[in-house]
């Protein structure tokens, strides 16, 4: 393994997990992000004599559930960390694991770039950022978005609560992806354009004036101006109607560690002074709509108000 990945795994399960000696802990993977996997179980291998890897062939969307025995497993430890290249995150696999009490993270289309870079941050810090965030969103009855990309906004949070993705996961049940840097709220309704200028799957990094843009009305996506993503929920529409159609979250990043968009959503997403809305499954972010699908889109430059009085974002 090299140096560079040997420091993230480190600090992936020693400042993140807190993975104990005799603890019980648990590596998911695939094909291809095996070399991330493998350089996790083998940190893992060194903290506590507990230590399985599951290997599978990659998924085909982001949100798909695992094949079942996987799903099994995931279950079974006390610590578990999934880098996948299609994201596990918004699973009935992943809620039950954490239902169960195991300690969670989810690493979602994760690259060696990625996994050095995102994991050369201190979480304390961004702990400490996602405090400040939700004391100044949690409380609103009302969140408006603009951007200069042509982005406006509002929603409703409603009932629902702000969570927050600190990179901090020490307690049982608890969840986090990593790279990490986020809070975040399933909205009960909104209304408004979004306009993506930074980060969408399958497109990566967007280029100069190039946009993904969609509108949404009652808190349903009803146009998109993408064939790529319009085809994407189209083919989860046909599996569960208009629930592909969801908009399903409104995330703020708090991670000042990242200096620039990578292409990584994973990534890209968790950047101070951004913004993220994604479409489709929120059953597992504090929302009741179930897809096969979640897709995150990253807005550069956005300002937030809460109840008309503007937020201070993290800078980037």
């Amino acid at each position: 393994m090299t140096d560079d990945l040997r420091v993230a795994a480190e600090t992936a399960l020693n400042q993140c997990m807190g993975l104990q000696a005799g603890e019980s802990c648990g590596i998911v993977t695939d094909d291809k992000r095996w070399k991330i996997g493998k350089v996790l179980y083998d940190v893992a291998s060194e903290i506590t004599d507990d230590v399985t890897i599951v290997r599978y062939p990659p998924g085909d969307q982001h949100g798909e559930e695992p094949p079942a025995t996987v799903a099994a497993a995931m279950r079974e430890p006390d610590v578990l960390l999934a880098p996948t290249t299609k994201s596990l995150s918004h699973t009935r696999a992943r809620s039950a694991a954490t239902e169960g009490g195991a300690r969670v993270a989810t690493l979602p289309g994760i690259t060696d770039e990625v996994f050095t870079q995102g994991l050369d941050a201190d979480y304390e810090s961004i702990r400490q950022h996602c405090e400040e965030m939700l004391t100044a969103v949690g409380d609103a009855t009302e969140i408006r978005v603009t951007a200069p990309s042509g982005t406006d906004i509002t929603l409703e949070p409603g009932g629902r609560e702000w969570r927050e993705d600190t990179g901090i996961v020490h307690e049982p049940g608890s969840f986090s992806n990593l790279p990490a840097g986020e809070v975040f709220v399933s909205p009960e309704t909104a209304d408004g354009r979004v306009v993506v200028d930074g980060t969408m799957r399958p497109h990566g990094l967007l280029e100069d004036g190039q946009t993904v843009a969609f509108d949404v009305e009652d808190g349903q996506v009803t146009a998109i101006e993408d064939n790529a993503i319009r085809g994407q929920v189209e083919e989860a529409a046909e599996e569960v109607g208009d629930a592909a159609y969801n908009l399903a979250e409104l995330g703020i990043g708090t991670n000042v560690a990242v200096e620039q968009l990578l292409g990584s959503v994973l990534l890209d997403e968790k950047a101070g002074g951004t913004v993220h809305f994604a479409i489709g499954d929120d059953a597992s972010i504090g929302g009741d709509t179930e897809a096969p699908l979640h897709l995150d889109g990253i807005v550069r430059e956005p300002t937030v108000y809460a109840d008309g009085e503007e937020v201070e974002l993290p800078t980037l």
